[in-house]
């Protein structure tokens, strides 16, 4: 017992120093967080708050706090100075009623709540994220399609820039508010703006083709323009010009989501010689317009292309939501936000994480974002994956959530949720508990597919199943069924 005793000491000490070091670092930004919107000023204080606990390691203290019987701090992203002061208070703490943080456990929910509505509107099952879907082509003359995705439960509709043109972007607009208003079933229009072009251009033998085959070990050319002059027989491009000049010797680039990787072996008048490393297909091609990321080199290239910003009035006049793609920082996001600032409608800004620097910059980011009153996180696991190592993903599409939790920012979880069920039919084990970590995100991106409406479905079963379990990472005790069964009881 006495030892028992003794540790409330230590703890209310480690406690103490933690909640000093995180007034110092609210107050030494008090010119950035006068900058914010008002709206945002309390969760933005929680998120230095949050950033401050999780630059120590305090594993031996969330022991301690546990054998006391008190919260290890292991849930305490949306209102992390608030739930220091509560276990100092069980521990006979006096705190001045001026000094308890405002922002408690029901306002960080509340905030996450309120910011999810304003961002993603109105929808029929509180009970499971918001479902985003992307949009084909087809969807733009399909009316009977788009009407039965908000019958299943699609909120917002997914158009990527990237493809078709301004056109079908209307028409696919024009039947959603149709199925919308006929259904009584709302749903939002998020406008992906597609960023440079980072695809591939092939050409073999002075004509442009559409495949070549790649073996290890083999070295190929790429140039900044396929289409000029070279000596070479086949030789690569892509359709982003400038980035030859900013790859050095020993620079990895990944095509096809990361299928071929290869690196840089030398430089030269055309461009730069690669080195296959690796083919993980046993076709053995490279196709064009597939994806390329370049993950050891710091690309200095715009996220706004010219076409981008093209076609900005279209996004602001008729998107709620509109996806900014390959942002490395704030100084990105400023640009954007500048440029929206002319419309007299404008859409909500996402931030799509899908870069190492992103990753890297995302505080400062997200408090960039907090200008406005309102804007969203989208974590695109695609090219993040390819980007940062398949073996990092699941670390930090974790920290993600918590960082947006603790500035109380809605979280969009996307790329290849339910993937070969969307194309094949039929799902995988793996894709299906990964499905279910869907669960911790306030809304979840389905690609295009041909089996989109089964994926719906399954979605939605999987999500009210383990959506049960937690709000956000804390997890609750519902009845378990296996207990029930157990003890006899119905």
């Amino acid at each position: 017992m006495q030892v028992i005793a003794e540790k409330p000491v230590t703890i209310r000490q480690a406690i103490s120093k933690i909640i000093i070091d995180m007034h110092a670092a609210v107050n030494s930004r008090s010119d950035e967080l006068s900058l914010l919107h008002e709206r945002q000023y309390l969760s933005a204080r929680n998120l230095l708050h949050y950033l401050i606990l999780r630059s120590k390691d305090i594993r031996d203290l969330q022991d301690e706090l546990h054998v006391a019987g008190l919260s290890s701090l292991a849930s305490s992203e949306s209102h992390t100075l608030r739930q220091l002061q509560a276990i100092l208070q069980r521990l006979g703490a006096h705190i001045d009623q001026k000094e308890i943080s405002p922002c408690d456990y029901y306002f960080g929910r509340e905030m996450i709540r309120s910011n999810s509505h304003k961002l993603f509107g109105n929808k029929a099952d509180d009970e499971i994220p918001y479902l985003m879907v992307t949009f084909d082509s087809q969807f733009a003359s399909d009316y009977q399609l788009i009407k039965k995705l908000l019958q299943s439960g699609m909120n917002i509709a997914r158009i990527n820039c990237a493809h078709d043109d301004p056109e079908t972007w209307l028409n696919m607009i024009d039947l959603v508010k149709l199925a919308s208003e006929r259904t009584g079933l709302p749903c939002k229009i998020y406008m992906d703006l597609g960023g440079p072009k980072m695809r591939t251009v092939i050409r073999e033998n002075g004509k442009l083709v559409d495949r070549i085959s790649l073996s290890e070990k083999q070295e190929i050319c790429m140039v900044d323009d396929v289409l000029s002059d070279h000596t070479e027989n086949v030789v690569i491009g892509c359709e982003e010009h400038g980035l030859i000049k900013q790859l050095k010797k020993g620079n990895r680039i990944l095509f096809d989501d990361g299928i071929i990787e290869a690196t840089v072996s030398e430089k030269h008048k055309y461009g730069v010689k690669l080195r296959i490393e690796r083919v993980s297909d046993r076709k053995q091609l490279l196709r064009a317009g597939k994806g390329m990321n370049f993950p050891d080199t710091e690309l200095r290239l715009p996220p706004l292309t010219p076409y981008d910003i093209s076609v900005l009035p279209f996004v602001a006049e008729h998107a709620d939501l509109v996806g900014y793609s390959f942002v490395r920082n704030a100084g990105d996001l400023e640009n954007l936000q500048t440029l929206l600032s002319a419309y007299d409608k404008r859409p909500s800004i996402i931030i799509k994480i899908e870069t190492s620097d992103a990753v890297k910059n995302l505080p400062a980011l997200i408090m960039q974002g907090m200008r406005d009153e309102v804007f969203g996180v989208m974590i695109a696991r695609g090219d993040l994956a390819v980007e940062i190592g398949f073996e990092r993903l699941s670390e930090i599409q974790e920290e993600i959530m918590w960082i947006c939790e603790a500035a109380h920012v809605p979280v969009i979880w996307a790329t290849q949720v339910l993937e070969t069920l969307n194309k094949s039919g039929i799902a995988t084990r793996s894709e299906i508990t990964d499905a279910s970590y869907a669960a911790l995100a306030e809304c979840v991106m389905i690609n295009k597919g041909n089996y989109v409406l089964k994926v719906i479905k399954t979605l939605n079963d999987i999500l009210h199943r383990s959506g049960g379990h937690h709000i956000k990472k804390r997890y609750t005790f519902r009845s378990m069924q296996i207990a029930l069964n157990y003890l006899g009881n119905d």
